[in-house]
């Protein structure tokens, strides 16, 4: 019995071997479908603390010109290939110094550039010139125009958000270089805003390109006074008072790949838990609190990262007195068109998972 199972087994070694020869696959040999997903991209937080002194020597040694156009530090996700902060966001930090500029070029891949410090620099996103504060949101769509250049006194440093690892995987990766370093300033001063910066009104003739958002740039000063708006009024039991960056033209997400979210913890405040499909990398503009991604605490603080992988219950906490403000880039829209999206409550423990760890780095 036991040398005729031994002779089935080398059988079935031999026959998964001339089907690998022929090129083809037997996939009733391995382990089928997973009942949920099992993510390759971890729970991670990136400290401020170690950042920035690597960020600023990088200053040193880097200058963005043509050989290296942008002087950046990616956030590399431990779980996933290819350094990247989950499985479809990239995200980095970027450091432009007084008078430098990081030449124009445009690719496939959307970006977002989150203002975390610094005065005096701009980016151009096709043809329109926007200056940039902290906790200011820039869009550069998928193939537009973009560079970025430092008029100021100070460094300014800013959250790179991309959906490269998406682009990758569907093989569709373009580039290319402006002719020269800065691109024409061919719009008036706040350009986008004027038309389109007033909620659901627009000029009544023509119409907005579809390829790129009517609003390219979200000043703090107006996304701070919609948060403290809704703030007064209601909240999320997940994701306390939350809100979304919106393409006026569409009333969908910011971007065709990538949602922008700003959220405001108040003290006192601990979410409920939840979990979804799409992942999330979080910035701490302001204020420090804690997350429960996994059973594991992220305690952080301002200039902090952390990662949320797909499927992961997740939940804030703020215990000072003071706010802490969350910007955040999520593959949310990705699935929602796909039809994967998929969200879930935690409904044990009055909707909040046991801490079984607490990270360390």
């Amino acid at each position: 019995m036991a040398m005729r199972s031994m002779m089935a087994a080398d059988a079935l070694q031999d026959f998964i071997g001339a089907v690998e020869r022929a090129h083809l696959d037997a996939p009733w040999t391995e382990a089928g479908m997973s009942h949920e997903p099992k993510s390759r991209a971890v729970p991670f937080l990136w400290r401020w603390a170690d950042i920035e002194p690597l960020l600023m020597r990088a200053g040193e040694l880097v200058t963005p010109d043509r050989g290296v156009e942008r002087r950046i530090l990616r956030l590399a996700n431990p779980g996933v290939a290819g350094k990247t902060s989950t499985h479809t966001l990239s995200t980095a930090v970027q450091l432009l110094l007084p008078g430098e500029c990081a030449p124009a070029h445009r690719h496939s891949p959307a970006a977002i550039r989150f203002i975390m410090q610094g005065e005096g620099a701009y980016t151009t996103v096709e043809g329109e010139k926007c200056p940039m504060d902290p906790g200011d949101l820039v869009l550069t769509p998928s193939w537009t125009w973009h560079d970025h250049g430092s008029e100021g006194s100070e460094p300014m440093i800013w959250m790179d958000g991309l959906d490269i690892p998406l682009i990758r995987s569907l093989d569709t990766m373009f580039y290319e270089a402006f002719p020269d370093d800065r691109q024409p300033v061919s719009k008036a001063l706040g350009d986008s805003a004027r038309r389109y910066g007033a909620g659901g009104l627009r000029p009544a003739w023509g119409k907005a390109r579809s390829d790129l958002p009517p609003l390219v740039h979200f000043t703090w000063d107006q996304t701070y006074a919609a948060l403290r708006r809704l703030a007064e009024i209601d909240a999320s039991p997940f994701d306390d008072v939350a809100m979304e960056y919106t393409n006026a033209a569409t009333a969908g997400s910011a971007l065709r790949t990538i949602a922008c979210w700003i959220q405001l913890i108040r003290p006192g405040v601990r979410t409920q838990a939840h979990r979804q499909t799409s992942s999330a990398v979080y910035h701490v503009f302001a204020g420090q609190g804690f997350s429960i991604i996994a059973g594991q605490r992220f305690n952080w603080q301002k200039g902090d990262f952390f990662s949320v992988p797909p499927w992961a219950w997740h939940e804030h906490a703020n215990e000072g007195d003071g706010e802490a403000i969350l910007f955040s880039i999520q593959d949310t829209v990705v699935f929602e068109a796909l039809g994967l999206y998929r969200e879930e409550a935690y409904t044990e423990n009055g909707g909040h998972q046991a801490i079984t760890r607490v990270f360390d780095g």
